[in-house]
């Protein structure tokens, strides 16, 4: 199972999908699911391979699709009873304890792995030549395009886009990353010539508040004048614009399910999918397993009180 899980890795990077490689690194019997065992979950939320029963992986699937959404580094993922000593600390730790009656403790390693972000290099510049060479040391995945290859180009929320046509098709490059969710658009050219396409896009009527997008000339300020040295200071712009723009990192656009937190462990329960459900003063409670179902029916006002859940340690 493991081998095809990891196959399965390598087909979603090269297909540029985002997913979640779950690990089992550490247990505590009694669990179902001991050390190295693996699961890869997807946006849509679907599980390949073995990660622990109904207990643990709800949890493991909302915490991965909560980092596809959110973005994120890798953390670790501490679930168990919470007598059974979760008190473990160090940075990236994320606790959830719960009550099911297996017991046991899992540590599962949380690696997301998301597609590296897109830089299309509109033209066949000097300064495009070099930012072909440069940007792959920063993790862009560059796409080069040429004026046939225009129709064509898509760019994502995850992409940025650079056109340097030398004035040959500035206007429709720009004005067509500019109606893409592209997180940057920018134009190699002088203060006239940026003008002079911004005037272009107002009359082709697009908005205001899209043609702000536009950076140009594109690069920071940094005295360039070769090539090189204009592609790094545009390559010094696309690093300052991803780190202060976190929005860029959402992957998962689809609206997420109605949830209930289950009162027994404290497992956030998916409302439509919950099998396990039982009706106390008129309201009905969702929970993850018929064992927690079981123990709040034998005594509800035991687990009504307000608890915490989750911690996060930094």
């Amino acid at each position: 199972m493991p081998e095809n899980v990891l196959k399965l890795a390598q087909r979603l990077e090269q297909a540029r999908k985002p997913f979640v490689l779950a690990t089992v690194v550490w247990c505590e019997r009694p669990t179902s699911a001991k050390p190295g065992a693996r699961a890869l979950i997807q946006a849509d939320g679907s599980v390949s391979g073995w990660i622990g029963g109904s207990c643990a992986q709800p949890v493991v699937v909302r915490e991965a699709l909560r980092l596809l959404h959110e973005g994120g580094d890798p953390y670790l993922l501490r679930l168990g009873a919470p007598e059974a000593g979760l008190t473990r600390t160090g940075s990236g730790v994320r606790v959830f304890p719960m009550t099911c009656s297996s017991g046991g403790i899992l540590d599962i390693y949380m690696e997301p792995h998301l597609p590296p972000p897109r830089l299309f290099l509109v033209g066949a510049s000097p300064v495009v030549a070099a930012l072909a060479r440069l940007a792959p040391v920063l993790d862009f995945a560059v796409v080069q395009i040429d004026e046939d290859g225009l129709p064509d180009m898509q760019p994502d929320e995850r992409s940025a886009v650079l056109v340097a046509t030398h004035g040959e098709y500035d206007e429709e490059a720009v004005a067509r990353a500019l109606r893409s969710p592209a997180w940057y658009v920018g134009m190699v050219g002088s203060r006239r010539r940026a003008e002079a396409c911004r005037q272009y896009l107002r009359e082709a009527g697009l908005e205001e508040q899209a043609i702000a997008r536009l950076r140009a000339p594109a690069g920071l300020d940094l005295g360039a004048v070769t090539p090189e040295e204009i592609a790094a200071s545009i390559l010094a712009e696309l690093v300052q614009v991803r780190r202060r723009q976190p929005a860029q990192a959402p992957v998962v656009s689809a609206a997420s399910p109605a949830t209930a937190v289950d009162p027994v462990c404290g497992m956030i329960v998916e409302v439509a999918a919950a099998r396990q459900r039982s009706t106390y003063q008129g309201q009905i409670f969702y929970f993850c397993c018929p064992a927690c179902k079981r123990l709040f029916e034998n005594d509800p006002q035991r687990y009504l009180a307000p608890k915490a859940h989750a911690t996060y340690e930094r």
